[in-house]
């Protein structure tokens, strides 16, 4: 039906509405943000659209699934002022975020493949007491104590301190993130690159959960991937339909 609506004539806001399954006064609320261009007006005052409103809402709707409804908005907005760079300038952005995803996850898959069970020196979490400290940390993982609290201002680790010595205390999941980061710093990525890593790691409960969710990850990746080309394809018809 959207498409009829698309190749038809004067068209009312119930017939947007129905077409694309919003409520009206989701399609008014639509103009009145600049996402549509504005409506025509009957002798008595009365909302009257045309193929190219519904056009922009088609177009509309399809950069949501791939950029969000702000940013979809944004690019909408743009484009009916006529500035049609800021929009282009929009949707780079999105495709930009979309592969900084995709880095990430191809750091987390690399991570994950190389971080295989070390030896682990007597003091560490390995010995059975559920934790470490930064001394015997530094020495499994062959780098300074230094780089460890490098690491920890950058936000990678975080250890607690001991209340009687103040000595810094790393815990399993600390140890884990340590490691991870060791291998995505051999990896070449930059400390400002590995926080998201970690951070990704932290949310799904550490590495094995992590391994089990990445499927699911490559598939909203590869699915916003189709939906800002689909939202482009819809775009470009209203483009050219404005002229």
């Amino acid at each position: 039906m959207a498409r009829k609506l698309q190749s038809g004539g004067t068209l009312r806001p119930i017939d947007l509405a129905r077409g694309y399954g919003l409520s009206t006064q989701a399609v008014r609320n639509y103009e009145e943000a600049g996402i549509l261009p504005d409506a025509g007006r009957t002798a008595h005052g009365y909302r009257t659209y045309t193929p190219l409103h519904a056009r922009a809402l088609g177009a509309f709707l399809a950069l949501v699934s791939g950029h969000g409804h702000r940013a979809a908005a944004s690019i909408m907005r743009a484009v009916n002022r006529g500035a049609v760079d800021e929009a282009y300038r929009l949707i780079d952005e999105s495709h930009a975020q979309l592969l900084e995803d995709r880095r990430t996850l191809r750091a987390v898959e690399g991570a994950l493949r190389d971080l295989a069970p070390t030896a682990v020196p007597a003091g560490t979490v390995a010995s059975g007491s559920g934790r470490t400290f930064v001394g015997p940390l530094a020495a499994e993982l062959g780098i300074r104590p230094a780089t460890l609290r490098k690491w920890e201002r950058a936000g990678l680790v975080r250890p607690r301190r001991d209340p009687l010595t103040g000595y810094r205390v790393y815990d399993e999941a600390d140890v884990r993130d340590a490691r991870l980061a060791r291998q995505l710093r051999r990896g070449g990525y930059l400390l400002e690159q590995i926080a998201p890593v970690i951070a990704q790691v932290r949310s799904a409960g550490g590495l094995e959960p992590l391994e089990a969710t990445l499927r699911d990850w490559h598939d909203r990746v590869s699915a916003r991937g189709r939906a800002l080309l689909t939202g482009a394809a819809e775009l470009e018809a209203y483009l050219r339909e404005r002229g």
